[in-house]
């Protein structure tokens, strides 16, 4: 029971954190949505929040960043009260709090915007074999891999037979 325990036991704890780390900055907690994360200098942003209740409206405080302020109205869903904002093209590259006062509450919540120099760019999937230097194992050619497979096929069968042989001891 203790040895499957402890690798079990971190299984889980690896399950869990990356369960943490892959949850949205808002959500139950009625946080605040900074949509894109990163921008470029000029770029626009979108702040989103479910922290003001259905139908909330609110005032966010852009100005770290240089945009000033900046209203927030329920969006289409009702829900949710959203709105928008453009980085000015001065802005430095760095980390900056976007701050959002719900109307009725009073409530703030937070968000960190990330201005960089650069754009960021889609994520790219790999296409084909690993060039490992040693083989792969479906290479980028059928018939090199079939010519493989049949070699192995051949030297198990010659095997196979030369066992046979020396077990009914036909001399080798």
């Amino acid at each position: 029971m203790r040895r499957t325990a402890r690798p079990l036991t971190g299984t889980v704890l690896a399950v869990a954190a990356a369960a943490l780390a892959a949850a949205p900055a808002y959500g139950a907690a009625g946080g605040l949505e900074v949509s894109p994360s990163s921008v470029v200098p000029g770029g626009q942003v979108t702040v989103r929040t479910a922290a003001c209740g259905d139908g909330g409206t609110a005032t966010g405080d852009a100005s770290a960043v240089g945009a000033g302020s900046l209203g927030l109205a329920p969006g289409p869903d009702g829900q949710d009260a959203t709105g928008r904002f453009r980085v000015p093209p001065s802005a430095q590259p760095g980390t900056y709090e976007i701050t959002v006062t719900c109307g009725g509450s009073g409530r703030v919540v937070t968000g960190d915007l990330v201005v960089t120099l650069t754009a960021v760019r889609q994520q790219v999937h790999p296409r084909g074999s690993v060039k490992t230097g040693v083989g792969g194992t479906l290479g980028p050619d059928p018939v090199q891999t079939a010519a493989g497979v049949a070699a192995l096929a051949v030297a198990a069968a010659g095997g196979t037979w030369l066992l046979h042989r020396r077990a009914r001891g036909d001399g080798i």
